[in-house]
This record gives structure tokens, C-alpha cells and sequence, in this order.
């Protein structure tokens, strides 16, 4: 008998994350700031009004990497912990039948370290025609991560990504992410 796997997110949130890669840039007219243009990728920052938070964008092309090794390493905790210095914990424990990733990083004095607790989810997508990888992420607050003293919590955590490839030997990658959102003042 197969085992069917609950989703944590929508085929609608998916899709919305898939079209992302058909308009890199951001509106006309918009606030989107530039922050960063090179090696053919652009980030991008927005404040959002409404939540007082960043959002910030990324888009470009990865000319050496298929799309299935940097899904890969989005989602290879352990790798990560090897090439991240940053990362003082990452790991995942299942809680009440969904895994559930903790992450503290690292910051430099004076500032305390940031701790994110948050689901994820990684899709293969046909649209259209076009194979797309798609990973979400959101963070979530479970009795298994409470709060520890002297790290700030990111309360609010959402990433998205999709990526596919470029036609050639790389990847097209387009990357949201909102993860400011602490509840506290620095540090």
C-alpha cells in the first residue's frame, strides 16, 4: 500500500511561485529596490507597508548548476551545516506528522542570534510543458522549538523558490523571501 504524503501547501501557492520565473523584474513603477546586479543575478528589495517587514527578490541564472543539484542543495540540511558557517544548528525532528526544520545562525557581536523554526515542502512541477522544481517554506511555531533566551525568534519566515532549467546546462532561479520579522528590536 502506498503511503500518501500530506501537503503543506497549496497547488495554487505553487503555481503562483512558478510564474515568478515569467517576470523577473519587478512592476513598473513599483518600490522595488536594486540592491545587487551581478554574475547574472539581481536582488531586489521591497518593504511591505502593511506587515512593516522586507521582502526581498532574487532572480538569475546559474549557468553550471542543473536545476536538480541546486534543489539539492536548498534542501540538503547537512550539507549545508558543512559549507555554512553561520548555521550553529540546523536540523529537522518530525512534530505531529509534518517535519519541521530548526536553524540558528550566527551573528557577530553585539548582535544575538537569530533562530528560525519553519516547514517545507519541495515539488517537481510540469507546467506546461516545463519542468519546474518548486521549494516552499513558512514558519510555524510548534511546542517542540520554544524559545530560547538570548536568541531572537523570526516569528516571520516565507520563502519561495522555483527553478528550472535554462535551456542549456544550467538553471533559471527565482527566490522570495520574507524573514525579518523578529517581534524585537536589534540586537
Amino acid at each position: 500500500m502506498a503511503v500518501r504524503r500530506r501537503l503543506r501547501f497549496s497547488e495554487e501557492q505553487c503555481r503562483a511561485t512558478c510564474r515568478e520565473l515569467d517576470q523577473p523584474e519587478p512592476a513598473a513603477g513599483g518600490s522595488c529596490e536594486l540592491l545587487a546586479d551581478d554574475v547574472g543575478v539581481r536582488i531586489y528589495r521591497l518593504y511591505d507597508q502593511q506587515s512593516g517587514l522586507y521582502e526581498y527578490k532574487v532572480f538569475g541564472c546559474l549557468a553550471d548548476c542543473p536545476p536538480r543539484r541546486l534543489v539539492d542543495f536548498y534542501m540538503d540540511l547537512d550539507f549545508r551545516k558543512c559549507w555554512d558557517r553561520y548555521a550553529e544548528e540546523l536540523y529537522e525532528k518530525t512534530y505531529d506528522g509534518k517535519e519541521v526544520v530548526y536553524w540558528e545562525v550566527k551573528y557577530p557581536f553585539p548582535l544575538s542570534n537569530r533562530d528560525y523554526v519553519y516547514i517545507r515542502e519541495c515539488r517537481e512541477m510540469d507546467v506546461n510543458g516545463r519542468k519546474i522544481w518548486v521549494v516552499l517554506a513558512q514558519g510555524v511555531s510548534v511546542p517542540l522549538f520554544p524559545e530560547r533566551p538570548g536568541i531572537v525568534r523570526v516569528k516571520t519566515y516565507e520563502q519561495n523558490l522555483a527553478v528550472e532549467s535554462d535551456g542549456k546546462s544550467g538553471s533559471k532561479e527565482w527566490c522570495a523571501c520574507f524573514h525579518e520579522g523578529c517581534g524585537k528590536s536589534l540586537p
